[in-house]
């Protein structure tokens, strides 16, 4: 898989990955650290904004010591305990599980902010950044079909320059224009949420649980309706509360309610004296698609590999997504760092189709059950039910936390976790 039709330049890698967020800077560091020949490349400039919850669990925090992030309070990370669930009335803090596998605790870090520190990473590690490079058409071989680089546009003046390598990792997010132009189009029967969120100036910023409102009330009509989706409250130690919600496309009301006026609805209803006022917000609303359960596939084709949101790895119980795209980025690299070990096209493109396989094994299964979950919980009575019956009892919510948070020992765990592993083993991995 080295390039040898070609004297190496620039332009010219082992691996080309589009992409800088959390997906892309991931395999970019574990690729370069394996000694690959990496380029890197983000459309926009850092620091950019990103539509986010800026909320980590200690799934992302174990990538983020995997990748050497210095991730203590010195370096402007704020640590949290566990989960604040408040709903039927009922407000439970939960922790977060003590396991072997994982730290006991998460973080909050903006996006504006996090996703520059990953991709900065991948450059020590030796991945070469170019930023401000927009990523358009791939290069395909006419006789074999695979892609062998990229199209883009460089810098302010959008130089069109092309990028070669044998492997090309989309990184893209949902949007994955270079999945598209592949031929890998979206799967309509996967659910796919929204995510809308703002910040306000707030006594509470220094929070030190993850807050998650289970009951989401419209209360700007004649009568409360309760809506299908969750609120969240994080607050990130500078000042200011991250105030969202995220809602599922299974529910009858997802296309017909703006979901920034719902927002506001939301914030007003709660006690003035938090601040999530207008006049204490310090940003406009903003939105994003989150794109769940597998809903682009197959994640290995013809020298591309997806990663992240472009391979729709975001938790359907949840809505957790850059634990999944650090997770998928650090699987792909480690297939294409066995590929590039191989001595022949043949046995490269074998290990290679091992990525789509070592997903379906990993997540395939409780992924399954999460678009079960996404179904039952479309229906807002459901979900007010299960508020209401479930949170009076504090050891159904600590093995809830564990499933929806995909928090589990593999081996040697309670029986909390080996009843969700068992469950995950046995569902299909569609």
């Amino acid at each position: 898989m080295s390039v040898e039709t070609e004297p190496l330049s620039e332009n010219t890698a082992d691996v080309i990955v589009v992409g800088a967020g959390p997906a892309g800077s991931t395999t970019a560091y574990h690729l370069a650290k394996a000694g690959l020949d990496v380029l890197l490349l983000e459309k926009t400039e850092f620091p950019r904004e990103k539509v986010c919850g800026d909320g980590l669990t200690p799934r992302a925090v174990k990538q983020l010591v995997a990748m050497g992030i210095d991730i203590s309070e010195e370096a402007g990370w704020l640590r949290n305990k566990g989960l604040r669930i408040i709903g039927g009335g009922v407000r439970l803090q939960l922790d977060w599980p003590d396991l072997a596998s994982f730290p006991d605790y998460g973080l909050v870090r903006k996006r504006d902010d996090f996703d520059e520190q990953l991709a900065r990473q991948a450059q020590k590690a030796g991945a070469r950044l170019f930023e401000r490079c927009n990523v358009g058409a791939p290069i395909v071989d006419d006789r074999t079909g695979r892609i062998t680089g990229v199209h883009a546009k460089l810098g302010e003046e959008k130089r069109e320059v092309t990028f070669h390598a044998p492997l090309v990792v989309a990184a893209d997010g949902n949007s994955t224009r270079l999945s598209l132009a592949m031929g890998l189009h979206r799967r309509e029967d996967r659910p796919m949420g929204v995510a809308v969120r703002t910040y306000f100036t707030s006594p509470r910023h220094e929070d030190d649980y993850l807050e998650s409102w289970l009951e989401l009330w419209d209360r700007r009509g004649a009568e409360d309706r309760l809506l299908p989706g969750y609120g969240w409250i994080f607050g990130m130690g500078d000042g200011t509360s991250n105030v969202g919600l995220g809602v599922l496309n299974t529910s009858d009301s997802f296309k017909e309610l703006d979901w920034r006026e719902v927002l506001k609805a939301w914030c007003a209803s709660m006690p003035e004296d938090w601040g999530y006022t207008p006049d204490h917000m310090t940003g406009p609303i903003r939105g994003a698609a989150l794109p769940m359960a597998f809903n682009r596939q197959p994640h290995y084709t013809k020298g591309l590999l997806l990663v992240g949101d472009a391979g729709g790895l975001v938790n359907p119980f949840n809505g957790e997504g850059i634990a999944y795209a650090m997770e998928s980025g650090q699987i792909a690299a480690d297939v294409i760092v066995q590929a590039h070990a191989r001595p022949t096209p043949a046995s490269r493109e074998l290990a290679l189709q091992r990525y789509p396989r070592v997903l379906k094994d990993t997540y395939g299964g409780y992924y399954t059950l999460g678009r079960a979950f996404v179904k039952l919980i479309g229906n807002p009575k459901v979900m007010q039910i299960a508020a209401q019956r479930g949170l009076t009892h504090p050891m159904l919510m600590k093995f809830t936390l564990k499933l929806l948070a995909n928090l589990t020992d593999p081996t040697g765990g309670d029986a909390m976790d080996r009843i969700i592993n068992g469950l995950s083993r046995v569902a299909p991995k569609a």
